[in-house]
């Protein structure tokens, strides 16, 4: 075709840019319903539908006609795409716009290595359950022979066999398909309970291929159906089995992260105590009688002071992850279960559980009501297991105020005093509250101490990546705000190992225009994994090296980022957060942080996992329990 003569797709992008959406430029006679178009097209006018107006990626040899499609739209205003320098930066900052706005994205990539880079960060979207679209080159169908950058032996359907793995796929070999690919898509996205990234495979030769009349009515919208509330029976008989618990702990999950009141209201009524996941954190206050904070292996006090003493447990809305649940062994004092989720699954995960398998909010209200009836009034005195747990909580506030205060440590690495990883992130995280920035924490000791330290009012607050523990997730959420001018402030808060896994970012924020910066808390080593060494075998082993690196330097060489150095007492590191915000725009704080022997300099863990040498003694104890 001759590329200066107007295109169909031109006029449809116009029309649907006039009217505001492919719906309404249709039934206003904009758009014709019946029409031939390019597969590629008919996929972006799908996923427009639905809401996407946002495609982030490499482009590559496997996506030129996808690409071309999405310039079309992007000339008319329908669409933006933001090409960034990593297949994998790209995954993660989807990831990051739809929990800090709940806007759909798409990520697009080649087929070959930019495909499996992108697939690797999907990682962090399907454990934490947040919708992304991907949208990957996949072999020729022909069979011309191997295809450059094809999966090793061409073996049929081998990119849908392997995304498979991760979440739902679909390989559009049948263009006439397209529609029931972006069905199931939305489905997987857009689940209210458990979404994930789901992987639409657009095989090379196809994506041009034109379909014949299509029916544009047949685009599928977004969105999908709540559940109702879990079945009367059910949530009679548990409320029966809760009655007369002496000592009730509910485990929050990151799906019952938006409850607010109605999680209050069900702890009053059962006389129980919450302990938090890092996904939940904010969903109660703080300063909350019954928030007994984040339990686990990498717990709190009066966490897992609650779920070591507890009888009863009550789950809602979470997975029992190994660190959360202490590998099975965090309840060895729980006999029943009353495990209200969404999915079957998980909600049947211990023994002897009453699974409530619904919609989270109504199912609670239910619960409740029928707590009411059984239990008139409410004006019984504060027991004694609520007393015991308030006791754990102000031990744990005592111990935290200590670790978190802005004292100076000589470092034997430094050769000078500097702040203690949990006093650098106490000092950042009233700062970004302040600035009602949002914070993303990076994998590794950053993560897990600033779980452990959080004071979040609200889930919104932070994000910590729970699920894969991504390192280069932090990073990367930095684009976010590239992608929508609804993302708030970011601040993402890594290690330095974690920036130097996706350092693009910050050459991609600068050319997108993103607004935020990035703290790297520089302990010159992978101080989780040390740690973790040093406690079970009682020293450290190829977890850091004498590596020298200017961080301010490397992010100065970005012609438009301001980087500076927030090292010495918590004033310089505010004074220094302030100065990166003043500047606007994107920049970089690097602040050293203390790795050592002095108590004060780390948070210690609390409960058990199952890893290394403590594996035996773990297990053991698991099938002890009868959970």
């Amino acid at each position: 075709m001759d590329t200066m003569t107007p295109r169909p797709a031109a006029g449809r992008a116009a029309a649907i840019a006039a009217h505001g959406s492919v719906c309404a430029a249709l039934d206003a006679g904009a758009v014709l319903a019946r029409v031939t178009l390019s597969l590629a097209e008919a996929v972006l006018l799908g996923l427009i539908s639905q809401g996407v107006r946002t495609f982030v990626g490499v482009l590559g040899h496997g996506s030129t006609a996808l690409a071309r499609e999405i310039e079309e739209y992007e000339a008319a205003g329908v669409v933006r795409f933001v090409g960034v320098r990593h297949e994998t930066e790209a995954a993660h900052a989807a990831t990051a716009l739809r929990v800090a706005t709940g806007e759909r994205a798409a990520v697009v990539t080649s087929i070959g290595p930019g495909a499996l880079q992108a697939f690797a960060g999907s990682l962090t979207s399907a454990l934490n359950g947040v919708g992304v679209w991907h949208l990957y080159g996949d072999a020729t169908t022909e069979a011309e022979g191997p295809n450059m950058q094809d999966l090793p032996g061409a073996p049929q359907l081998g990119w849908q066999r392997l995304t498979a793995t991760m979440g739902e796929s679909y390989s559009l070999h049948t263009p006439q398909a397209v529609t029931e690919a972006l069905r199931r898509g939305a489905a997987v996205v857009d689940d209210p309970y458990r979404p994930g990234p789901f992987f639409l495979l657009l095989p090379i030769n196809v994506q041009p291929a034109l379909i014949a009349d299509f029916n544009l009515r047949r685009l599928p919208p977004g969105g999908s159906v709540r559940r109702g509330p879990a079945a009367p029976p059910a949530t009679m008989r548990a409320a029966r089995e809760l009655v007369g618990k002496d000592r009730v702990v509910v485990k929050v999950g990151g799906g019952a992260a938006s409850l607010g009141p109605q999680l209050g209201r069900l702890l009053d009524r059962l006389d129980a105590v919450a302990v938090l996941t890092p996904n939940s954190i904010g969903v109660l206050p703080p300063d909350h009688p019954r928030n007994m904070l984040v339990g686990g292996s990498k717990g709190s006090i009066s966490g897992n002071f609650a779920m070591e003493h507890a009888d009863a447990l009550v789950v809602l809305g979470a997975r029992a992850v190994c660190q959360s649940d202490c590998s099975r062994t965090g309840y060895p004092n729980v006999s029943r279960v009353v495990n209200i989720n969404a999915d079957t699954e998980t909600a049947t995960h211990y023994a002897h559980t009453v699974a409530l398998v619904g919609d989270l909010e109504y199912t609670i209200d239910a619960l409740c009501d029928e707590l009411d009836q059984q239990e008139a009034g409410d004006d019984r005195q504060p027991s004694q297991w609520l007393h015991d747990c308030r006791v754990a909580r102000e031990r744990w506030d005592e111990y935290l105020g200590v670790r978190v205060a802005p004292r100076l440590l000589k470092d034997p690495r430094w050769g000078r005093g500097v702040l203690s990883q949990a006093a650098a992130l106490h000092a950042i995280e009233n700062w970004a509250r302040d600035k009602n920035a949002i914070r993303w924490y990076d994998a590794g000791d950053v993560q897990a101490t600033a779980f452990q330290i959080a004071g979040d009012a609200a889930p919104e607050e932070s994000f910590t990546d729970g699920g894969a523990s991504y390192m280069g997730f932090g990073t990367s959420a930095l684009l976010s705000t590239a992608l929508s001018a609804a993302a708030p402030y970011s601040v993402s808060v890594v290690g330095d190992g974690s920036f130097l896994m996706n350092p693009q970012a910050l050459v991609d924020g600068m050319v997108h225009g993103a607004r935020g910066m990035i703290i790297v808390l520089d302990n010159r080593r992978m101080g989780a994994i040390s740690a973790l060494q040093e406690a079970q075998y009682g020293t450290a082993y190829a977890t850091y090296d004498d590596a020298t690196i200017d961080y301010v330097a490397l992010a100065s060489a970005i012609d438009g980022v301001t980087a500076t150095s927030g090292d010495g007492a918590a004033s310089a590191l505010v004074s220094a957060l302030d100065g990166v915000y003043g500047a606007g725009g994107v920049g970089l704080v690097h602040v050293p942080v203390y790795y050592g022997t002095a108590p004060e300099g780390s948070v210690d863990s609390f409960g058990r996992w199952n890893v290394g040498p403590w594996v035996a003694d773990t297990q053991a104890l698991r099938h002890g329990i009868d959970l």
